[in-house]
């Protein structure tokens, strides 16, 4: 080819890029906003339908002792389902698996519209299980392209954005409910099919190491052994599932104790909303925590929500007292949504990115699973406020756990957790369980 229709070829071509967009031919690198905006439409839709789904399965089944059964059981779904991702990415590439969890939220949230009880339990499933697999893939997503330096940003953002879902969705939830029974559950499926379009948008793609496999597909379990032989990760996953424990108790039985108490049905909600508009504050928290640690945050939310939890079972004599005492410790158990993920996270090997996620996504359910289970046992022998003084023994037995946090832990240029603890401090020793 002669030298002049290279030249002609050549400035074709960089007319030719130039008409296209540069975000079209360069993906842009996923950033902390656009993980956040992805859980902000989370939030619309898990919170319009958080308070709507007990109530419309109530209104259906007639019989509160039904409905606590089809939680447990449903609970015990989502923890199988959580635990199958990993096996199920290695068919499917872990955008479609996405992109499927999320439909089944919209299929669901649909099918609760018909109002029978055949379909509200069935969109219940469908929503839950959606749920724990969307949350898994966001996770894995999120250790592939947010440096670690980064996560703390990127949890404090990520509830940020939630925080107005969280806050006027379960109210708004009940409000079109009384006025509409479909309404709130197609707020929800749009909601939902806004985070897809976000999702596409973001081209995620099936993450940086995480490919569709060739190999036979190992056992769903078979992960189990390596998460229990990784004291950093145990520790990590209990701290989620306590503190996930510390709201199963503030968001389920303080209202009853409020009705109680006779201190009336409504209680339970503002105090709800109230402590869901302290995720406003999270940026300020990350600064707080960015200013001190990772170990001084996580121990600081579990020690002061123990203490108030403790205090609102000795004073539930004095029930408003008991509610201002709760309400103070939901604001610390906010402080561990910020904080107390992030050694779980900060300790995933690259290789182990998707599997681990599906560990650390099981603390929902296990928490929802253990927490009405102790509860039932607590309340053969105590009050109402043995669950508080329960709950406050698992946050504080936490707060003794975090003491093996190493004290740099999440800083540039640190180590991820101190040494291994003496045998006077055996719970985070290699051989724990």
């Amino acid at each position: 080819m002669p030298l002049g229709d290279t030249a002609v070829t050549a400035r074709k071509t960089k007319m030719h890029e130039r008409r296209i967009p540069e975000w079209l031919r360069h993906a842009p690198a996923p950033s902390v906003q656009g993980f956040a905006l992805l859980a902000g439409a989370e939030a619309v839709a898990r919170g319009m339908l958080i308070s709507v789904f007990p109530l419309a399965m109530y209104l259906a089944l007639k019989d509160a002792a039904v409905v606590s059964a089809i939680y447990f059981a449903i609970g015990l779904a989502s923890l199988a389902a959580g635990l199958m991702v990993p096996f199920v990415s290695r068919y499917i590439s872990r955008r479609w698996v996405y992109v499927c969890g999320a439909s089944m939220f919209v299929t669901g949230s649909l099918l609760a519209t018909l109002g029978t009880p055949g379909t509200i339990v069935t969109g219940l499933l469908l929503t839950t299980i959606a749920t724990v697999t969307t949350f898994v893939c966001f996770n894995a997503y999120v250790l592939d392209y947010i440096a670690k330096i980064e996560l703390g940003r990127c949890e404090t953002s990520r509830m940020f954005y939630s925080a107005l879902g969280w806050t006027a969705g379960p109210v708004a939830g009940v409000v079109l409910y009384k006025w509409w029974p479909p309404a709130p559950f197609l707020v929800a499926a749009l909601a939902t099919t806004v985070m897809i379009a976000i999702f596409l948008v973001m081209r995620l793609g099936n993450g940086r190491l995480i490919t569709k496999s060739r190999a036979t597909p190992t056992n769903p379990l078979a992960f189990l052994p390596r998460f229990a032989a990784q004291p950093r990760l145990v520790a990590g996953w209990l701290f989620a599932v306590i503190r996930s424990c510390g709201w199963w108790v503030y968001v389920v039985y303080l209202p009853i104790f409020a009705i109680e108490s006779g201190l009336g049905d409504q209680v339970g909600g503002i105090a709800l909303s109230t402590s869901n508009a302290a995720l406003f504050v999270t940026p300020l928290m990350l600064r707080w925590m960015q200013r001190r640690s990772i170990r001084h945050a996580v121990r600081t939310g579990f020690i002061a929500s123990g203490l108030l939890f403790g205090l609102a079972a000795v004073v539930s004599g004095l029930p408003w007292v008991s509610v201002l005492g709760l309400m103070v410790a939901s604001f610390f158990l906010i402080l561990l949504d910020v904080s107390a993920g992030l050694p779980f996270l900060l300790a995933v090997k690259p290789s182990e990115r998707t599997e681990m996620s599906a560990v650390y996504a099981s603390y929902r359910d296990v928490s929802g699973i253990a927490t009405p289970g102790v509860a039932w046992v607590v309340l053969l022998m105590f009050p109402l406020a043995g669950v508080f003084a329960a709950a406050s023994a698992g946050l504080l037995g936490a707060w003794l756990l975090s003491n093996g946090l190493h004290a740099r832990l999440g800083q540039s240029g640190s180590g991820r957790y101190a040494p291994p603890a003496p045998p006077a401090r055996p719970v985070l020793a290699p051989a724990a369980p």
